[in-house]
């Protein structure tokens, strides 16, 4: 409860200069006054143009950011695509090559021959550090 009398007491002591306009008179200020707060408002101004250059340039960067990153994926997408087609292919002869018996034995022949050389490339290797 005393938050808001404390928070009534602030708002009015606020706008307490503001006290005229309300009875229907406009309070006279000095010609002083009046020049520090429009060279006030005037910094304020210029402040917020600098801002606001500031944030459309940000925006438009950050625009050519998305566009460039929008590019990139649509050339990785089609990279993908044109990488699963040979894939397809080649997995496509791989089925006609296994298809037949003969076939196969011979790729069983050539993938031993493989596995066999790295076995044996290992063991020189170890055997050459040791």
């Amino acid at each position: 409860m005393s938050y808001r009398r404390e928070h009534r007491a602030s708002k009015g002591a606020l706008f307490d200069e503001y006290d005229g306009l309300e009875e229907g008179g406009l309070k006279a200020s000095s010609s002083y006054s009046s020049g520090i707060d429009e060279h006030d408002n005037d910094k304020a101004i210029d402040g917020l143009k600098e801002r606001a250059v500031f944030l459309k340039r940000l925006t438009g960067d950050i625009h050519e950011e998305v566009e460039s990153h929008n590019r990139l994926l649509d050339r990785m997408g089609n990279s993908m695509d044109a990488s699963r087609g040979v894939m397809s292919g080649t997995m496509d002869r791989f089925k006609m090559v296994f298809e037949k018996k003969s076939n196969r034995r011979i790729c069983t022949l050539v993938g031993s021959f493989v596995v066999s050389f790295f076995v044996l490339y290992y063991l020189i290797r170890v055997l050459m550090r040791g």
